[in-house]
């Protein structure tokens, strides 16, 4: 500025003064165009004091809009000038929307990315039986889970899942699929459940006790590869789905019945529910049917039996021996009931066993239960045929202590039929689940196991109890 105004007086004065190529003027034009000369500087001079004045604003707005955070506001006018996608949107103009679930949630327009983790440690204590030998028994603890991986959708309908689970000193693939939906309908391609039950559907961390119905995992219900369909809509689901086998027993290189190659099993399942409001009350009402034909693996040991509850013990005290098994048919009834804190399930399954070389047998399983919280404005979710978890109405942080479920549960397995004498349990339990906030969960269950015609003590005796005590804690997100 201070150049300008001095080049400008430099010009004035040149052009004012006398010289050779300029015309003589009286000593009185000279002094009034100085006096102008003077009037002008003073003038740039306040112009120039404006200018320092208005120049840290100026900076810092140059600076704001070169920043990220300005960058939403520009870029339109960016793109309307250059053609450039604006940032943070898509073709569409959809902008991202990043929003909290346990971890950063992605969207944009019909698309979606979340990370996904599970987190279940136990410590856990089984009362052995006076006379039975048993060092599985006792004191035990294990990290019950540890799951990581993601969801989304990747737009027009179609989305996927990929799990990988540590369990059992082995990783294996959890749910992992591709799935599309279009209106009440939708199907999935891969590793996922077969609907086989109320309670082996409903996911781990949001159950009311810590384990499964005892038949789930006697009867070896498990994910396994296929195509899934389902339709959902109003009161009605119904499901289908034709698998094979879980990818670990596909991917299994030996050679002979074990080998992946020959494993030739497949199965049809399905399952039909209905779940209607009435009043103030959530009911289910569900069935299903399942056929597996277990081909090559006919030739291996089939074997249903069960834990003392808890699962950091391999100890089972009741099962039934090896067999050779080419098909098996099974069924289950369902019902539930949710209204307010107040809740409700049962179930019965009946598995078919048709042996190749014996007689046809036939092992049932069921449970029921009810339970309540016992803080205010809490309650069990539903949707899609399934028990969900719900955040805490009052969680810690908030002026509350979260959420407090109490439950209480008999669960009843047979595995005597015919020649076969597996043994019976009772399990009489009783179940505390505290979340203090969303996706955390603590659990403390004890259950009484009365078994018969169970693994034999040292004097002989196969009718005993066995105390247990559970605890886990669980982190899901």
């Amino acid at each position: 500025m201070r150049l300008f105004m001095a080049s400008a007086t430099a010009v004035a004065v040149a052009l004012t003064a006398p010289g050779a190529y300029a015309q003589a003027i009286s000593a009185e034009e000279a002094e009034a165009l100085r006096a102008q000369i003077r009037t002008m500087k003073a003038q740039m001079e306040a112009m120039e004091a404006r200018l320092n004045a208005a120049a840290p604003a100026s900076a810092a707005a140059a600076q704001e809009s070169t920043s990220p955070a300005a960058a939403p506001a520009t870029a339109p006018a960016l793109a309307a000038g250059s053609g450039a996608k604006p940032e943070g949107k898509d073709e569409k103009g959809d902008e991202t929307q990043i929003e909290w679930k346990g971890s950063p949630q992605f969207a944009q327009g019909d698309r979606q990315f979340k990370v996904k983790g599970r987190i279940q440690a136990d410590a856990n204590y089984v009362g052995a039986p006076k006379g039975l030998d048993d060092q599985g028994l006792g004191f035990s603890s294990e990290m019950r889970r540890i799951r990581l991986g993601a969801e989304g959708a990747i737009g027009a309908g179609f989305d996927y899942k990929l799990e990988l689970e540590l369990s059992d000193n082995a990783v294996d693939l959890v749910d992992t699929y591709v799935g599309y939906h279009n209106g009440p309908w939708s199907i999935r391609l891969g590793n996922q459940n077969s609907f086989q039950s109320l309670d082996e559907l409903t996911g781990d961390t949001s159950g009311s006790v810590m384990e499964r119905a005892a038949f789930t995992d006697a009867f070896n219900f498990e994910r396994r590869l296929g195509a899934a369909f389902q339709y959902n809509k109003g009161p009605w689901l119904a499901q289908a789905g034709v698998f094979t086998d879980d990818i670990g027993a596909l991917a299994n290189d030996s050679d002979g019945v074990d080998g992946g190659d020959e494993n030739n099993s497949y199965g049809l399942d399905g399952r039909l529910v209905y779940s209607p409001k009435l009043g103030g009350f959530q009911l289910h009402f569900g069935g299903s049917a399942h056929y597996r034909r277990l081909g090559r693996l006919a030739e291996s040991d089939t074997r249903y039996r069960q834990r003392p509850y808890v699962h950091s013990t391999n100890t089972r005290l009741i099962g039934t021996p090896a067999m050779n098994v080419a098909e098996e048919d099974h069924y289950g009834v369902e019902f539930a009931a949710i209204r307010g804190p107040w809740h409700a399930a049962a179930e019965y399954h009946a598995l078919t066993a048709n042996r190749v070389d014996a007689s046809t047998v036939t092992f049932q399983g069921a449970y029921a239960e009810t339970g309540i919280f016992l803080t205010k404005g809490d309650h069990r979710g539903y949707k899609e045929g399934i028990f969900r978890v719900e955040k805490p109405a009052h969680p810690m942080g908030e002026g509350g202590m979260g959420s407090l479920l109490f439950t209480l549960r008999y669960d009843w397995l047979d595995l005597n039929d015919r020649d076969i004498r597996g043994g019976t349990q009772n399990g009489y339990i009783a179940a505390l689940v505290w979340e203090p906030i969303q996706n955390l969960r603590f659990n403390v269950n004890y259950a009484l196991m009365d078994y018969t015609g169970a693994t034999a003590t040292a004097s002989g005796k196969t009718d005993y109890d066995a105390q247990v005590i559970g605890t886990r804690f669980e982190l899901d997100f």
